[in-house]
């Protein structure tokens, strides 16, 4: 028996290489996960077991709980600018399954799909499922690690259905401001493509530079996916949602009915408590990480070891190409010499190789120790790599 060929052709993860390589491994400080280490807030528990005590455990409808849709509207229009009513909203398996669903609804065999390079493993993997034709742009240094619009022009095709793009972005941190993002639409629009826009993040960001897509114009092509994993540290009851223009929003509905069916409904229970509940966690939970981030590069800082400062999500992108090696070879170094996990920068896509990412959603304690063997470990490597080139020079 043989798999079906998109399947067959569907990159693994390198964050679950990573993590399923230090399993059952005692003493490691783990840098790799993109999970926050705080717990669900007692309150979002509680509604939780109240709502299965109640028998909040059947399907609900396949958009999600309209109590759940329409707090949601209320979050949407207060903090992210978007005016949306509960027929334009879809709750769905996390904001994976609202991804996967965009990829599902909108893209056939054989499209182009624009995206960015480096960038969360799982993007390559849905447009893989679907057989599309990856085109990748670069988010470099260079550009401010955004993307730029000359060589989305010179990627764009005919074929071209749809731009994803991710701010803030996992795995640099960096946020598309206003201006860029309004460049993005126009872009969008001037080529008839659908973008999808992943906002995962956007209640962790450190600066006021960050906007939400669906908040500007062109509506009627984009679909905006958000989660309550990161933001109320509830990555495991996998709860995410999607506005979506209101002419697709039945048929993306029904897509969920052949998908999942619904979303659990004792989750979604959940969801609405965390709306409705107190917003102080969100809060110290971002400014929590907003310590450790300055922590993290305070450290790498002492060693002279440079890393982009992130406005948002909770991620350190660290510069390793000083140290000669590639970053797959970095990180399993120090894995091995010194028990810190991270996440070479290769598995993010070609343009990650020279860096690596650190998670900024581990302890403080851990952070500062993972930091400083990293940093220790890099100078080590570039004192070697400068021996090499010495001994290379001295030959006659």
């Amino acid at each position: 028996m043989q798999l079906g060929k998109s399947l067959a052709a569907m990159p693994s993860s390198g964050i679950r290489d990573t993590f399923n390589l230090i399993a059952g491994k005692a003493d490691i400080i783990n840098l790799a996960p993109g999970e926050p280490n705080f717990p669900t807030p007692p309150h979002i528990v509680d509604a939780a077991r109240r709502a299965t005590e109640a028998g909040h455990t059947k399907y609900v409808d396949n958009a999600g709980l309209v109590e759940l849709r329409q707090q949601l509207c209320k979050k949407l229009k207060s903090y992210n600018g978007i005016s949306a009513g509960p027929d334009e909203l879809i709750v769905t398996h996390g904001a994976m399954g609202a991804l996967y669903s965009a990829f599902a609804g909108l893209v056939e065999p054989g499209d182009e799909v624009l995206l960015p390079d480096p960038s969360w493993p799982n993007f390559l993997m849905m447009a893989t499922l679907r057989s599309a034709t990856i085109r990748n742009y670069r988010v470099a240094a260079e550009n401010g690690f955004l993307p730029d619009m000359n060589e989305l022009e010179r990627l764009v095709s005919p074929a071209t259905k749809l731009l994803l793009i991710n701010t803030p972005l996992n795995p640099i941190g960096s946020v598309i401001p206003r201006a860029r993002m309004q460049e993005l639409l126009d872009f969008a629009a001037a080529h008839d493509l659908w973008l999808v826009c992943d906002e995962a993040y956007d209640a962790l960001t450190y600066t006021d530079a960050f906007v939400s897509a669906a908040s500007l114009n062109h509506r009627e092509r984009i679909i905006a996916v958000y989660s309550f994993s990161k933001t109320y540290a509830m990555t495991g009851w996998r709860i995410g949602y999607m506005v979506v223009p209101r002419e697709i929003a039945p048929v993306l509905a029904d897509l969920q009915e052949a998908m999942t069916s619904c979303a659990s409904a004792p989750g979604q229970w959940a969801a609405l408590a965390a709306l409705e509940g107190p917003q102080d966690v969100v809060a110290e939970m971002r400014e929590a990480y907003s310590a450790r981030r300055q922590l993290a590069l305070d450290t790498l800082g002492q060693h002279g070891v440079p890393a982009h400062p992130p406005d948002g999500a909770f991620y350190l992108w660290i510069d390793i190409r000083a140290a000669g090696v590639p970053s797959r070879t970095f990180a399993r170094g120090l894995l091995d010499e010194h028990k810190v996990a991270i996440v070479p920068g290769l598995d993010f896509g070609p343009g990650g190789e020279g860096y690596v990412r650190a998670s900024l959603a581990a302890a403080p304690q851990d952070i500062g120790a993972g930091m400083d063997l990293l940093g220790q470990y890099h100078t080590k490597l570039v004192a070697e790599s400068g021996t090499h080139v010495r001994n290379l020079e001295a030959k006659p």
